[in-house]
């Protein structure tokens, strides 16, 4: 059995459900963290002690956290070789992309974008601010739209291990209200996304519980 602490809203938690769903991996999972609490007790820091979420243990094995280290150790442990390419070379080509929406794509999308946006009521947003983080988020997405013109998915013809990390916050970018540019190739990547079972039942989950009360 493998168990999962860690609400279901969370991004993080959601690479991780994704990429479980996607190997065809059962597991248990625990709503911590947020509303839910339960991350800051002794119990939860002595399996994380950053206290945040996910946290995975596969069978009796050790606790694990972080989800791009959870997500490549279910890759290496349980992914095919398109999931987990066997190659250094081609694991590193698309292991730069995984990397690169966590240090680049992401941090503007969520602090820029998303929490100023969904955790704050409109009568109180920083409007200019939201603003420049979406003209900063442009160029960005044409970066990642050029990419994705090589082919449906980062891998090639089906989904690996980077893509869940890629795909996991275009849910979220997608569906906010801000101004973005036109990114053909981006947008045919997520509706192909949306269109996986997986992807629907553990990315695509309503954020209106972290919406600020007005």
């Amino acid at each position: 059995m493998i168990t999962v602490w860690g609400r279901a809203t969370s991004g993080n938690v959601q690479i991780v459900m994704w990429a479980l769903a996607e190997l065809g991996l059962k597991a248990e999972r625990h709503d911590i963290g947020g509303a839910f609490g339960g991350n800051k007790t002794p119990e939860y820091l002595a399996m994380n002690p950053n206290g945040l979420v996910p946290v995975l243990r596969d069978r009796d094995g050790p606790f694990l956290w972080e989800s791009a280290a959870i997500l490549r150790y279910l890759g290496a442990t349980y992914g095919d070789a398109q999931f987990w390419p066997a190659s250094p070379i081609e694991r590193a080509r698309v292991d730069m992309w995984a990397e690169w929406i966590k240090t680049s794509f992401g941090p503007v999308l969520g602090t820029g974008l998303f929490w100023p946006i969904v955790a704050t009521p409109p009568a109180r947003r920083d409007h200019a601010g939201i603003a420049a983080a979406a003209e900063k988020l442009k160029p960005l997405a044409a970066m990642l739209d050029a990419r994705l013109a090589d082919g449906p998915y980062l891998g090639g013809g089906d989904i690996c291990f980077a893509d869940i990390v890629v795909g996991a916050p275009l849910y979220r970018y997608f569906t906010l209200d801000f101004d973005r540019t036109e990114t053909p190739h981006l947008r045919a990547y997520y509706d192909r996304l949306t269109e996986r079972p997986a992807y629907a039942a553990h990315v695509m989950v309503s954020y209106e519980s972290l919406r600020a009360k007005e």
